[in-house]
């Protein structure tokens, strides 16, 4: 169980995630996979918000794009195949593999739609590991909530943007002018992130997209360095292999035992009809 420190901490973060996910669903704009709470909730208008960062220049000098797997993100991992990208998308929840690459030279003709959804990326895709030497010109994240006037975003509480980003910077695909954008509901922008609470491995984001507008949030928020084994709870440790090799290798290479965070019960993953 989490520590009643631990809690209190985050408390504030939940309380803003409960009040966009209420008012996604009340506002009738949520979509499936529903209900939208405890997820990266999908909305209406995602293909609109990602069609507008289809049009930014930073996306289309990019060659490889690191996409999120989650379902209001498809489109645009449907425009980077498209547009002859390499797509880098984590494997759900990082319980088996790391990081699939997709190509779409390598996808079949007509193939790309399924390719855009987390089970044709496994598919289609190819593994992953940390030695291997690739560059990442973009990183779009999903989010709960985000302030536009500092890019300060509140993913859904279980932390694996954090890590994503911690293990790219540790293999060096990553580094702190790599452009980080966020395609949300005009709903989830917010005004009341605390940033003297956030907490060094909270990831910012440099641009916003929704369906609507696309907002350039000049954040001066530091970007995380990489991993901080100290903040990462033994219980996320045991269900992401790649953490535990990365951590012993570490450990095994310097001939330091790196620190561990405290334990936390890990919130229940929620279905989605997206990665069927």
């Amino acid at each position: 169980m989490a520590s009643s420190t631990t809690a209190e901490a985050g408390a504030w973060k939940w309380a803003i995630r409960k009040r966009v996910w209420d008012a996604l669903e009340a506002d009738g704009v949520a979509r499936a996979p529903r209900p939208a709470h405890h997820r990266i909730p999908n909305f209406d208008g995602a293909a609109a918000a990602a069609d507008l960062l289809g049009r930014l220049e930073v996306f289309l000098n990019a060659q490889c794009v690191k996409v999120n797997p989650d379902s209001p993100q498809k489109q645009v991992r449907f425009l980077t195949l498209s547009g002859d990208k390499k797509l880098l998308t984590p494997q759900p929840r990082l319980t088996t593999k790391f990081f699939s690459v997709l190509d779409s030279q390598m996808i079949p003709t007509g193939c790309i739609p399924e390719a855009s959804t987390p089970a044709g990326a496994a598919k289609y895709g190819r593994p992953l590991g940390l030695d291997e030497k690739i560059k990442v010109d973009l990183i779009v994240i999903g989010s709960v909530a985000v302030d536009p006037n500092s890019g300060a975003r509140l993913g859904k509480g279980e932390g694996f943007a954090e890590l994503e980003y911690g293990m790219l910077r540790y293999m060096g695909a990553i580094h702190d002018s790599t452009i980080i954008v966020t395609t949300v509901h005009d709903t989830q922008l917010v005004d009341d992130i605390p940033l003297e609470k956030l907490q060094v491995h909270d990831v910012p984001v440099d641009i916003i997209c929704t369906p609507t507008q696309v907002i350039f949030t000049n954040t001066t928020i530091p970007k995380p360095q990489g991993i901080y084994w100290e903040k990462l709870s033994s219980e996320k440790l045991g269900h992401i292999r790649v953490l535990r090799e990365l951590k012993a290798r570490i450990e095994h290479e310097t001939g330091t035992k790196l620190p561990c965070g405290p334990s936390v019960k890990l919130p229940q993953p929620q279905a989605s009809k997206e990665e069927e």
